[in-house]
Formats: C-alpha cells, sequence, structure tokens
C-alpha cells in the first residue's frame, strides 16, 4: 500500500490570511498588550489640537492595517517556518498598534482612513510580492519597512501637539517595537534590499501618509 500523500497547506493559508484580512477590516481591533497611554492623564487640547493628533493617528492607524496585509501577505509564500514564525509574531505585536492607534483616535474625536480596504488589499498584493522572491528577501523587505517606518514615527513624534503625551507614549512604544521587528529580521537573515527598491517602498509610504492625513 502507497503511504498517503500530505494534505496541501496553499488552503489552509489562504483561509487564514483570509480570516485575518475580515479580522484586520470588519473587527474592532483588540490588544493583547495593554495601551503604553493607559496610565497618562489626557490634557486638555484645544479642538485644532485635537483635530491635528487625529490626523496623524489616522496616518498610523492606515500604516498599522498596511502592516497587517504585507505580514499576512509575506507568511503566505514564506518558505520555513522560522520565518512564517517571525511574521506572524511581528504581526501579533502590529495588531496591538492598530488596537491602541484605534482606541486613540476614538478618544480624540477622530476617525480611521476611509481607504482601509484599499491600504489592505494593496500591501497584502505588495506582500505577496515580497513572499515569492524568497525568505531572505521578504525579510530583507520586513526590515527596510520597519526602518522607514521608524523614521515616520520619528517625524510625527515632533508633529504632535506638545501636549498630547497620550499620543506620544503609543508612538513611542510602536517606534521601539518597529526597531525590533527590523532588527530581528536582519539577525534572521533578511538582505539588504536594491536602492530602487527601497525608493519605491518610500515613495508608496509617502504616498499613504499623505493621502490619510485627509481621507
Amino acid at each position: 500500500m502507497l503511504p498517503m500523500a500530505p494534505a496541501p497547506i496553499w488552503p489552509d493559508r489562504m483561509l487564514a490570511a483570509l480570516d485575518d484580512g475580515l479580522r484586520a477590516l470588519a473587527a474592532p481591533a483588540a490588544a493583547a498588550r495593554p495601551s503604553p497611554a493607559a496610565g497618562t492623564a489626557e490634557a486638555d487640547l484645544t479642538p485644532e489640537e485635537r483635530r491635528r493628533s487625529a490626523a496623524l493617528m489616522r496616518v498610523n492607524h492606515a500604516g498599522e492595517v498596511a502592516a497587517q496585509a504585507l505580514y499576512q501577505g509575506q507568511s503566505l509564500l514564506a518558505r520555513s517556518a522560522a520565518t512564517r514564525e517571525l511574521l506572524a509574531t511581528a504581526a501579533h505585536e502590529e495588531r496591538d498598534h492598530l488596537a491602541w492607534c484605534a482606541d486613540r483616535i476614538e478618544e480624540l474625536g477622530g476617525r480611521a482612513s476611509l481607504l482601509t480596504p484599499f491600504w489592505y488589499a494593496g500591501s497584502f498584493c505588495i506582500g505577496v510580492l515580497a513572499g515569492a522572491v524568497g525568505d531572505a528577501r521578504s525579510l530583507g523587505f520586513v526590515r527596510e519597512t520597519e526602518r522607514q517606518v521608524e523614521t515616520h514615527l520619528r517625524d510625527h513624534l515632533r508633529r504632535l501637539p506638545e501636549r498630547d503625551e497620550k499620543s506620544a507614549a503609543i508612538l513611542a512604544r510602536m517606534q521601539a517595537d518597529e526597531i525590533h521587528h527590523g532588527t530581528t529580521a536582519a539577525a534572521a537573515g533578511g538582505t539588504e534590499l536594491p536602492i530602487a527598491i527601497r525608493g519605491g517602498m518610500r515613495l508608496g509610504g509617502e504616498i499613504l501618509r499623505r493621502v490619510a492625513l485627509v481621507v
């Protein structure tokens, strides 16, 4: 009697990616870790300061939606279990970021980007492309993404109203997590990406930031 062939894993990964996508878009984000802003008192911000903070946090929320999609797309075609585990761990922490940003937007009386489904769908496709070229390049994509996000968060920390310590606490913790994700991906064998790809990533990130700031 011939041994039975192992069941294909492709449908399982597709179903898991679909489930995660629906959760990211339709279900309220839930964090596994407490918000870094939990112990910080709410400042008496002016209406203009609240609008500015809400707009910046909307951009970061859109970025976290994109991060969820990128990691799911990359995981779909990851070759090794170690790479999938690294991506899953980072995605869980990014889900915390998503929840923290969503909660802060609500506190500020703002709203999420109207283009959230677009950010997710586009980023998922990019993630699939990154995963298709192999684990080393895919991890290099994580490394470069997190490097660029860390720079973006540093800029937003400067642009926040000085008194908005709650939003600043969230962004500072996110920044630390992003640095860790990039370092971990590099240590796992992530290779440096070609300059043209890095430039394209910067352009895509800038488009998201500019559009989500207002839409």
